[in-house]
């Protein structure tokens, strides 16, 4: 008979729970656009819809590895988000602006 993960971890010592949950926010910090798209609960039809593009262009966007910066975030606002682009440095991080003011430019929409 399987287990509830909530028994398993309650059996856990509290470092393993500290070591599973950095584990958990290294993997949810960082991820593919099919693996983010997933865990937003959206399939790639209804992204696909919300984007007025047809499922195939979905897959394709999800398998680019270079692609426009106005495409993934239309991509990432599809998905009920909001992109923003930094750089960063060893002395410290800069959220670069240019984007925001393309938008605006491009969409008549502060972004």
């Amino acid at each position: 008979m399987a287990k509830k993960f909530s028994e398993l971890r309650a059996k856990m010592s509290p470092e393993s729970r500290a070591r599973a949950e950095v584990k958990a926010k290294i993997l949810l910090a960082e991820m593919p656009l099919n693996e983010l798209r997933q865990a937003r609960g959206l399939s790639q039809k209804m992204l696909a819809e919300v984007l007025h593009v047809q499922q195939p262009s979905i897959a394709k966007i999800e398998k680019r590895t270079d692609m426009y910066i106005s495409t993934l975030r239309s991509h990432i606002e599809a998905m009920g988000g909001q992109l923003e682009v930094v750089a960063r440095f060893p002395d410290g991080v800069v959220k670069i602006s240019n984007f925001a003011e393309l938008d605006v430019a491009v969409n008549g929409k502060a972004g």
